[in-house]
């Protein structure tokens, strides 16, 4: 029987004892860190510094990023709320990871160098500038973000941190620090000779259009056609380029609903990709590539511009065109819009035994995240299949791949992308149990899939039409 002495020396033991931190609701398991590097090029001292402050000065003036940061900077960016939000600290737990943390780094240069107080707080104090450490740590945290705003859901003071990690990520672009791969990628997009982002020429498009005709007429017996350069059709079709190489069986899904339907559109050879990294890192790439796809319109003298299974593609069309088209820029809408409301009208006939494995659906950030895009694609799915689920959370609240802001397409992350990025969506993935994951959008089934492998779940992730490819009517 234990003694009173005993009893008060074990509690006294148990106080030693360090306690675990709270965590979050949903909070994961802590994983190990895995840092996120981007080489560059050597610079003497406080050079990479120097040249941010000049961007960042050049940025505040030629925009309108000063009345947004002038307004944020004003108010705590620190409360921690965002914890419950974020799946990167969700999995690592580290503080660099908080999203009003990273938010705070670019903030606290705001303050020290562009607004009076911070310029006169800093002569009083004799507080240093910025130095390149800061600069590289910066470059490491903006790139950890998947920039899906869902921390945004949970500020109870408003503050935008995805939109601050993109202004800090066009700065650091402007003196040259951005991923390799989002770097060539737009290089080839907006100066190279094919002018998108996998490379590919027209003949070689051309070719694989006409593969698929041939596809479509074997599988159908009819003419399924991909129409190019045809004028005065109703919509120019963008999808995410690398659909021609990748996603066979999207592409001809949606060239059967088009047949269905019998709308007009076509595929320009002037331009053809709808995937625009700018959104990701860069305001002046983001609106060249705009301005190609309203030109390529023009060009064809199109009504509409019609975005293919891409979260991204969509979202910067959508939001963007209008803001750099003008009066005159056309109407933008998804495939995802198009295909529901065709169903709706009766145009499109779906067989309902066709797929009889569960399906479940993920929302890509950029498409749901502001509301737009959420009980469209539900609706489609739910008119042939008979065993849909859920995941949980999903719509506006949906967990990011794991891939989001242009970091999928940097594979010398991956172990961060699918151990970190995209953990809490593996669980959500385990959890439905379904055979089939949908994902509209390029970026996110390439990460997905990576996620399916990785933690060996036993899936198969597809787009949308991929499965309306198997149950339309003709």
């Amino acid at each position: 029987m234990a003694t009173r002495n005993d009893a008060s020396k074990k509690t006294d033991e148990e106080k030693a004892k360090p306690k675990k931190p709270l965590k979050p609701e949903g909070m994961l398991e802590q994983v190990p860190d895995i840092p996120v590097r981007y080489y560059q090029e050597p610079a003497p001292q406080q050079e990479k510094a120097r040249r941010f402050l000049e961007a960042f000065a050049a940025i505040l003036r030629h925009s309108n990023y000063g009345f947004i940061l002038d307004h944020f900077s004003r108010m705590t960016a620190r409360c921690g709320r965002c914890a419950v939000a974020c799946p990167v600290y969700q999995a690592t737990h580290l503080a660099r990871d908080l999203p009003c943390r990273r938010s705070e780094l670019l903030l606290r240069v705001y303050r020290r160098h562009f607004t009076p107080e911070g310029r006169a707080r800093a002569r009083l104090f004799n507080e240093p500038p910025l130095q390149d450490a800061e600069v590289d740590e910066m470059a490491e945290a903006f790139y950890r973000c998947t920039a899906c705003r869902r921390c945004n859901l949970r500020c109870p003071m408003g503050i935008d941190h995805a939109l601050i990690t993109h202004l800090g990520r066009y700065i650091l672009s402007e003196i040259g620090i951005v991923p390799k791969a989002l770097h060539v990628a737009v290089r080839e997009q907006l100066q190279g000779k094919t002018g998108n982002t996998s490379a590919i020429p027209v003949p070689a498009l051309l070719d694989t259009l006409s593969f698929l005709e041939d596809e479509l007429k074997e599988r159908f017996g009819k003419e399924i056609k991909f129409p190019v350069d045809v004028e005065g059709a109703d919509m120019v079709f963008f999808p995410a380029v690398s659909d021609y190489l990748l996603e066979p069986d999207t592409l001809m899904g949606q060239a059967a609903v088009f047949f269905a339907t019998g709308d007009s559109w076509t595929i320009g050879t002037g331009y053809f990709d709808g995937i625009n990294y700018g959104l990701f890192y860069s305001d002046r790439y983001l609106e060249e590539i705009i301005m190609k796809e309203i030109n390529e319109v023009r060009r064809l003298k199109a009504r509409r511009i019609l975005i293919g299974e891409c979260g991204h593609a969509a979202r910067s069309a959508k939001f963007f065109v209008p803001t750099y088209g003008g009066e005159s820029a056309p109407p933008v809408i998804s495939i995802l819009e198009y295909t529901a409301q065709a169903i709706k009208d009766g145009r499109i006939r779906l067989n309902r035994d066709a797929i009889k494995e569960r399906v479940t659906y993920h929302d890509p950030c950029n498409i749901a995240r502001s509301g737009w895009i959420i009980d469209q694609p539900r609706f489609i799915l739910r008119s042939f299949i008979r065993d849909y689920v859920d995941m949980t959370p999903h719509g506006r609240e949906n967990y990011c791949c794991g891939g989001g802001g242009g970091t999928v397409s940097v594979d010398e992350i991956r172990k961060f992308r699918t151990g970190i990025g995209g953990r809490r969506k593996a669980e959500q993935l385990r959890a439905t149990g379904a055979h089939y994951v949908v994902a509209p959008c390029a970026n996110c089934k390439k990460q997905l899939r990576e996620i399916v492998e990785d933690h060996g779940l036993d899936m198969e992730v597809v787009g949308l039409h991929d499965l309306i490819l198997k149950a339309i009517v003709l």
